[in-house]
């Protein structure tokens, strides 16, 4: 079993920086795939990044300003976003699965709000 936790949401103004951060629990999660989603207000849960140990891959409405990375030793993920946008705002989760198409586990989420 793996317990997540997501940290390090927030508000800041456009343009602005957050890292969030996705703290493992129970057992080491070395070898999951750990994805990050997100989802706005009326909007359905999108993909954002995701990190195995061949690498990480972006949704298009964040490449070049998202970057995920992992802790192992902390067993902690982390996604630092920069150049935020308004549209960036919703509720951050990630999750942890065997490969990136089966997510077993999720977090609770945290809230990022960019504003205007």
């Amino acid at each position: 079993q793996v317990q997540l936790v997501e940290s390090g949401g927030g508000l800041v103004q456009a343009g602005g920086s957050l890292r969030l951060s996705c703290a493992a629990s129970g057992r080491t999660f070395s070898t999951y795939a750990v994805g990050w989603f997100r989802q706005a207000p009326g909007k359905e849960r999108e993909f954002v990044a995701a990190i195995t140990r061949s690498g990480g891959g972006y949704a298009d409405s964040v490449k070049g300003r998202f970057t995920i990375s992992r802790d192992n030793p902390k067993n902690t993920v982390y996604l630092q976003m920069n150049s935020l946008k308004p549209e960036d705002t919703a509720v951050y989760y990630c999750a942890a699965g065997t490969s990136t198409i089966q997510y077993d586990y999720w977090g609770q989420g945290t809230q990022v709000t960019v504003s205007s």
